[in-house]
């Protein structure tokens, strides 16, 4: 099993950072997969958004960086997608950041995949 770099945080606090930073760019459809009690994840939460654009994925994935670097010094354990910009992901090892183009997120379907965890959908922040 990986290990938290640091434990500055708890990984409800650092889960809530990375719903911070997807709404500051104005994520859309934010969710949080709670999967401490699903067997075999391999991490507390997942945290999904769509972005509408390159541009806008592009943006929320560093958002998300920006939100837990600030309070935690931390950056991601490792990160995926950014060259293609259809679904970006922040691996913080207890709390992993998804940020999908409408139709990746369609296509993939974690929501279903990991049925089993508690789903969490964020209000859409406002303006």
């Amino acid at each position: 099993m990986k290990q938290r770099k640091s434990n500055t945080i708890s990984s409800e606090q650092l889960c809530q950072l990375v719903v911070k930073g997807m709404q500051e760019k104005k994520g859309v459809d934010i969710v949080v997969m709670d999967l401490r009690d699903v067997k075999n994840a391999f991490t507390d939460f997942f945290v999904i958004c769509t972005g509408n654009s390159d541009t806008q994925i592009e943006a929320l994935a560093d958002s998300v960086e920006v939100e837990v670097q600030k309070i935690t010094n931390e950056l991601p354990w490792q990160r995926e997608g950014r060259l293609a910009k259809e679904w970006i992901l922040l691996d913080y090892i207890d709390v992993i950041a998804h940020v999908f183009k409408k139709d990746r997120r369609e296509h993939y379907g974690l929501e279903q995949l990991w049925g089993d965890a508690v789903i969490t959908e964020i209000e859409e922040a406002l303006a």
